[in-house]
């Protein structure tokens, strides 16, 4: 293949993914200039590209046009997505260990058994969650959300982390256990810092899944631990579907999801890629 040729075909798989980029990245943008319009200018069929800008959906979501006070919500989904987030690195650290490195008996079936809880359809535990939440009076807490979402999360996380402790070469950690180091000291010295772009991919995921979880919130939340997901459904009200405002509304939502994305996106490409090339 002459160089002429690959240069071409270079050229061509850029030029593919620059416009994949653009095809998902249209929405977002449709997404951000509707909610600098009108209620009016933002109904208009077909849609009014010229049409003057302004806050007020901006404003009507941060409270200031007598709407309700978003803060709570983002509180609420920002302990729930962090503390989950947390809990699981915590669980799912030591259990990839076990399945990966230092491998138990029969640990394929130990897998197979993570990935078997999530062929269950979420709505189909819903009922039995929200009676049990009922008679232990935790609805409306924040913490029986914690608790959910690292019980969702971390068959996902024992999965993508133990093909990334797989990476770790055996000969670092048996040096670290000839020179005394324990099983903690492993983890955090030794096999953290080398997985380091797998446990911020896994973060990144879990984080991302707790942030817009919407079916458990709504049902088991009320107005103590609303989440931003559920103050999201808020806007779309007997009245209407008022389109700009829920379009700021999903802007901000989206912030701390896409702040989080950019800042760990290297360690992402990373992380991702890390089980993937023996």
């Amino acid at each position: 293949m002459s160089a002429t040729t690959v240069k071409r075909k270079g050229l061509g798989l850029g030029v593919t993914a620059w416009l994949l980029g653009i095809l998902f990245f249209l929405p977002i943008a449709w997404m951000a200039l509707t909610s600098f319009h009108s209620e009016q200018d933002a109904a208009t069929n077909p849609p009014s590209f010229g049409a003057a800008l302004t806050l007020d959906g901006y404003r009507e979501f941060f409270g200031t046009g007598g709407g309700a006070s978003p803060w709570p919500a983002l509180i609420n989904s920002t302990v729930a997505s962090l503390s989950s987030t947390l809990f699981v690195l915590l669980l799912a650290l030591p259990a990839a260990y076990a399945l990966s490195v230092n491998r138990v008996r029969k640990w394929t079936d130990v897998l197979f058994f993570f990935l078997s809880t999530k062929m269950l359809p979420v709505v189909a535990g819903l009922l039995p969650i929200y009676l049990f939440a009922k008679n232990t009076d935790m609805l409306d807490n924040i913490w029986l959300l914690v608790i959910l979402y690292t019980s969702m999360n971390l068959p996902i996380a024992v999965w993508m982390m133990q093909s990334f402790l797989a990476e770790v070469p055996v000969a670092i950690i048996e040096a670290a256990r000839v020179d005394g180091a324990r099983l903690p000291t492993i983890l955090a010295r030794v096999v953290a810092p080398i997985a380091l772009p797998g446990i911020a991919a896994t973060s990144l995921i879990c984080f991302i899944f707790s942030w817009n979880e919407l079916l458990f919130a709504r049902v088991l939340t009320g107005v103590v631990a609303e989440t931003a997901p559920v103050f999201l459904t808020g806007f779309i009200t007997s009245q209407g579907l008022f389109l700009a405002k829920v379009c700021a509304a999903s802007l901000v939502i989206s912030l701390p999801v896409l702040a989080a994305g950019f800042a760990a996106q290297d360690k992402l490409v990373q992380g991702l890629s890390l089980g993937a090339v023996k």
